[in-house]
């Protein structure tokens, strides 16, 4: 199994004075699924960091959770965190999946405008993946209506909201919808990881 870095989530528990790092166990079983191995990454940037450089990943996931810190989220750690490892991953030239929030993080890094929309929390939605419908899990605050290059748009909600994206220059992904929280898993989401991070015997969606 290929491994990838994964990041998580910051779960605030007051009653311990804690802030802790967690991930839904779902996403194991869902690579796992894609014949991929998730680290763990903490939200200390120098441990992260550290991590990826000697586990021997083969990606990153971004996973969601949390809204930006210019969005009024509270977790300004995990922010740095992520844009740390995204400039890791460009110089390496390593594969990105950004998921829900993970994708926002890839826009924002590229300046693309992100505004708080209406009917995308705890919904199922069909789009528009190059022309064709797809139903979809959806879970988000914010979106982003438009895009410009190097992001190039391929899956559209009706309304409007972007719900893909993909860099044109870098191994750079990120979707809207939550894979892990499909129940079964998508076999085209499974696709979809399996072809980002070069799992042997995959189709070529896009």
């Amino acid at each position: 199994m290929k491994a990838v870095a994964i990041t998580q989530r910051v779960s605030l528990v007051p009653a311990y004075g804690e802030r802790r790092d967690c991930l839904d166990q779902a996403w194991t079983k869902f690579l796992a699924a894609c014949g991929l191995l998730p680290v763990l990454l903490p939200n200390v940037t120098k441990a992260a960091l550290a991590l990826c450089e000697g586990a021997g990943i083969a990606g990153l996931v971004l996973t969601g959770g949390n809204d930006l810190a210019v969005l009024g989220g509270d977790a300004p750690e995990r922010d740095a965190v992520e844009n740390a490892l995204l400039d890791l991953a460009e110089r390496r030239g390593l594969p990105v999946l950004g998921v829900c929030r993970g994708m926002q993080v890839i826009q924002q890094r590229f300046a693309i405008s992100l505004r708080r929309v209406e009917g995308h929390v705890a919904q199922r939605q069909v789009i528009r993946i190059n022309g064709e419908p797809k139903e979809v899990n959806s879970y988000h605050h914010f979106a982003a209506f438009d895009s410009r290059p190097p992001l190039e748009v391929w899956a559209v909600a009706a309304d409007g909201v972007v719900k893909a994206i993909r860099h044109s220059a870098q191994p750079m992904t990120g979707i809207m919808w939550h894979p892990e929280r499909s129940a079964p898993f998508s076999p085209a989401d499974v696709e979809l990881f399996r072809q980002v991070f070069g799992v042997e015997g995959c189709a070529q969606l896009f």
